[in-house]
């Protein structure tokens, strides 16, 4: 009789197992919707593509230079300090577009620095179409294209970027004009197409700074930023 009663309880628990596990697998199995992750086109493409190359060369000036600031400006992070021109410019631009956000589109900014001076020291007009207003796609094409017809090489070695800060901000209407100051270390040399030395001097480090300002409709689902302005100096 008791052996019995045993068998009963081992059917008993056994049924209750099997019933737990069952549940378990109905609820560890669902999917609520939220799992996938956010892609952002602009910063992940760049980031991709960051390290491709490390040989870079100057650019060409466009026509719609940026203002420097003034020296006395605070250099550490890219909105210190109230009275910073950049500051109600920022204000404006994220006003108009909730989404933006510094310290991403300084990530992406600086990832399109590498990205555009890699293409134009190859020559690659095609790779910089996308990435440039028609004003500065201009100006750069033409720079190839002239380089191309002496026959000469640019090699500039990028041995690193300094800094990579906020200089101005502001909206017009839809389209938001971000300015980037890039201060960065570079070797230049340019040769002849007998690759003797014509400029330059591959043993010198220059310190160039670079203004850079970034355009783009904010109203556009298009999160990707233009080039239309460059100016350096040394």
């Amino acid at each position: 009789m008791g052996d019995g009663f045993q068998y009963v309880d081992i059917l008993f628990f056994a049924a209750i197992a099997a019933f737990l596990v069952l549940r378990l697998r109905s609820v560890l199995g669902k999917r609520t919707g939220h799992q996938s992750n956010d892609f952002d086109p602009f910063r992940d493409r760049q980031g991709a593509e960051k390290a491709a190359d490390e040989k870079i060369v100057r650019l060409p000036d466009g026509r719609r230079p940026a203002e420097p600031q003034p020296a006395d400006q605070p250099e550490d992070t890219a909105l210190a300090g109230t009275e910073r021109p950049a500051v109600k410019g920022v204000a404006a631009v994220r006003a108009a577009d909730p989404a933006f956000d510094e310290a991403g589109f300084l990530q992406g900014a600086r990832a399109a620095f590498e990205m555009i001076v890699t293409a134009f020291a190859q020559g690659d007009a095609k790779a910089l179409r996308p990435l440039l207003a028609d004003e500065v796609y201009k100006d750069f094409s033409g720079a190839i294209d002239e380089r191309q017809a002496r026959k000469e090489t640019l090699d500039t070695t990028l041995v690193g970027i300094e800094k990579a800060e906020l200089a101005e901000a502001e909206l017009q209407g839809r389209t938001a004009f971000v300015t980037v100051r890039f201060v960065s270390q570079q070797v230049n040399v340019t040769r002849d197409a007998e690759d003797r030395i014509v400029d330059g001097d591959a043993n010198e480090v220059e310190t160039i700074t670079d203004l850079w300002t970034f355009a783009r409709n904010v109203k556009s689902r298009d999160p990707n930023w233009k080039l239309v302005a460059t100016q350096s100096s040394q």
